[in-house]
């Protein structure tokens, strides 16, 4: 069975946090040795990474009850093209709060159903501080992640 194609962590940090948090996901996903794994900052990917993947996991903050801006800024630049290329990826999304998390969890959903993109999972908030606790939830979600994609779930 051929590996199927690499997952595409995206994440948007501007304290860092996220940047943990990418890393954290990042680990997790590469317990399934037949899936390559790329991390990109969110200034940094475009529709072409997308092009590649067979899965996207999104890491982005909430930012004064909304989505973080980076993020907000990749999902602007990729969406039209990500359409047109007829693009369906599944994805999961890990947001870092300060606050509940819930206004960055609905506008990202509202976005991301113009794509083509199924969820793979529930959207996992992470309240509070970074923490130990998160870091292991954040590795949990990339290890699941890659084993449904090795498995074909999604």
């Amino acid at each position: 069975m051929p590996a199927p194609n690499p997952l595409l962590i995206v994440y948007h940090s501007q304290s860092g946090s996220c940047a943990k948090i990418a890393h954290a996901a990042y680990q997790g996903a590469c317990s399934e040795a037949s899936v390559a794994v790329r991390v990109l900052r969110a200034w940094d990917a475009c529709t072409a990474d997308l092009t590649g993947a067979g899965g996207l996991l999104l890491v982005a903050a909430e930012n004064s009850g909304a989505l973080s801006g980076g993020m907000k800024d990749f999902l602007d630049r990729t969406f039209y093209p990500a359409i047109a290329a007829d693009l369906v990826l599944p994805y999961a999304l890990l947001l870092s709060a300060g606050n509940d998390g819930r206004g960055a969890k609905q506008q990202a959903q509202r976005i991301l159903s113009g794509y083509s993109f199924p969820a793979a999972t529930e959207p996992v908030i992470l309240r509070g501080e970074v923490c130990p606790a998160h870091l292991e939830k954040a590795g949990e979600l990339g290890a699941a992640f890659v084993a449904g994609l090795v498995m074909g779930i999604f």
